[in-house]
């Protein structure tokens, strides 16, 4: 399947879902899906040292950047330069809050594979506390393909699978624009996300279509700049290298070409 048709693809599954009745029951399955299955491709690039104008979030000695989701200090272990899930500490996120960033980090699920399906290597990675991409081990791994390692989480399948295997360490590039309220809370303009994940585009510039949400369909109510989230899904997920920059303060080129 083409890039292409796995887009038109996904287009049609969402506006299926759309469409449905919103006085419903719903169960977490109803917004699961399992095709089309993305390819699995190679990949081992994309490491990344942190630029001039990055904002280190965690360099591998302490957590500074970072509290308890519960509230005071992180209870996740730190090792080696890593940061590892402790199960049941809950999650983390940033003491600073941020709109439009890239977003860079490595990952890494356990090597000792344990469970299967999304109880594998399962965290994932929240902007602005609300919108998911999926951290999840996806190296010969079935489940539903919305919820795959690289997925806008119940919302967007990767266009392609590079995952590598277990124990290894992976990286999101990750590029988030955040959405735009008026005065009243009514939605200019939505979120999009691109990532790249292992040097590989797997989400290009989707439109968001609300928070995450694990049951039912998701909507956008007004909020402002928001926390990076790295979740507690019990787990053993390490991630490294943790780094920001901030795009709303990037210079804006308006294509004004000059004509003489």
């Amino acid at each position: 399947m083409t890039k292409f048709s796995l887009s038109i693809a996904l287009i049609l599954i969402i506006s299926t879902l759309t469409s449905v009745a919103q006085e419903r029951d719903w169960v977490p399955a109803d917004t699961e899906f399992y095709e089309p299955v993305p390819p699995v491709v190679e990949a081992r690039g994309g490491f990344m040292e942190p630029p001039s104008d990055a904002i280190v979030l965690f360099d591998g000695t302490d957590f500074s950047a970072w509290e308890s989701s519960r509230g005071g200090d992180v209870r996740w272990s730190l090792e080696d330069g890593a940061m590892t899930v402790t199960p049941r500490t809950g999650s983390i996120v940033t003491k600073d809050s941020f709109g439009s960033i890239q977003l860079y980090l490595e990952w890494r699920s356990p090597e000792v594979v344990l469970g299967d399906g999304q109880g594998r290597g399962n965290s994932g990675v929240f902007l602005q506390g609300r919108y998911e991409v999926q951290v999840l081990d996806s190296y010969n791994n079935e489940t539903y393909v919305n919820g795959m390692a690289g997925s806008v989480y119940k919302q967007y399948v990767p266009l392609a699978n590079p995952a590598v295997p277990p124990g290894e360490w992976q990286t999101y590039n990750i590029i988030f624009e955040a959405p735009e309220f008026d005065e009243d809370g009514e939605l200019l303009e939505p979120a999009y996300i691109t990532v790249i994940w292992n040097g590989v585009l797997v989400q290009n510039r989707v439109e968001v279509q609300g928070p995450t949400e694990y049951i039912g369909l998701p909507s956008y109510e007004a909020h402002g700049d928001g926390v990076i989230s790295l979740q507690d899904h019990g787990n053993l997920v390490s991630f490294r290298n943790i780094w920001v920059r901030k795009l709303d303060e990037s210079p804006v080129w308006d294509n004004n070409y000059p004509t003489e």
